[in-house]
């Protein structure tokens, strides 16, 4: 546990969340949501579409280095391809069911692009649908919660294609659109974009628990 010290002059929120615990506010409205992530810009926030909040805590080595390696590999397809943009993991999407929720890694395609800008998103949350997501597992993470999130929070609200992927297991969860779903088992393998992201293929051997 992190000593008084460590802690002193941060606020209860703060304080939980610097600890390693995880934080809960029910039934907030979405302007009680936005004050409170204006608030604390330094925490990572999703509401749920009941107006539940969820506070959660920083990721731990492993995961990080995983997400950044993700967003690495999806956003150098990207740039090279100029196929459309990339978000990192605290940005938060603003879905169609009320929630508001933020993968670790989200791509929208050039189509979509030009409606970014018609948006003024520069302070706001996105309310446009990504085409892609990704969630990676952390330790602290059940599978079975990310499971429900990816298929009845990303896939419900319009996402084409996302992708689950358990280090822990070393195994892949694909979702489509069209309600159909993979598993790939070993990291000795690949993940396609398929007609989603034409030609990005991700090597999961680079996901693989640090030791």
């Amino acid at each position: 546990m992190a000593s008084t010290a460590s802690t002193a002059g941060l606020s209860p929120i703060q304080e939980i969340v610097e600890l390693g615990g995880e934080v809960v506010v029910k039934g907030l409205s979405k302007q009680q949501f936005l004050k409170l992530a204006e608030h604390y810009p330094e925490l990572l926030m999703e509401r749920e579409k009941n107006g539940n909040i969820c506070i959660m805590t920083p990721v731990k080595g492993g995961s990080g280095f995983r997400e950044n390696t993700l967003s690495y590999y999806l956003t150098d397809w990207a740039i090279k391809q100029e196929q459309g943009m990339v978000f990192s993991p605290s940005t938060g999407f603003d879905l169609p069911d009320g929630s508001t929720k933020s993968p670790d890694v989200a791509w929208i395609s050039k189509e979509k692009t030009e409606q970014l800008y018609t948006q003024q998103i520069e302070e706001k949350f996105i309310s446009i649908i990504p085409d892609f997501i990704a969630e990676l597992r952390s330790k602290s993470d059940q599978l079975k919660k990310l499971q429900k999130k990816v298929k009845e929070t990303w896939i419900k609200n319009g996402v084409r294609l996302a992708w689950l992927i358990d280090p822990y297991e070393e195994k892949a969860y694909i979702y489509r659109a069209d309600g159909s779903r993979e598993v790939i088992t070993g990291f000795d393998r690949q993940l396609s974009g398929e007609e989603v992201l034409p030609g990005f293929v991700l090597d999961l051997s680079k996901f693989r628990l640090l030791g």
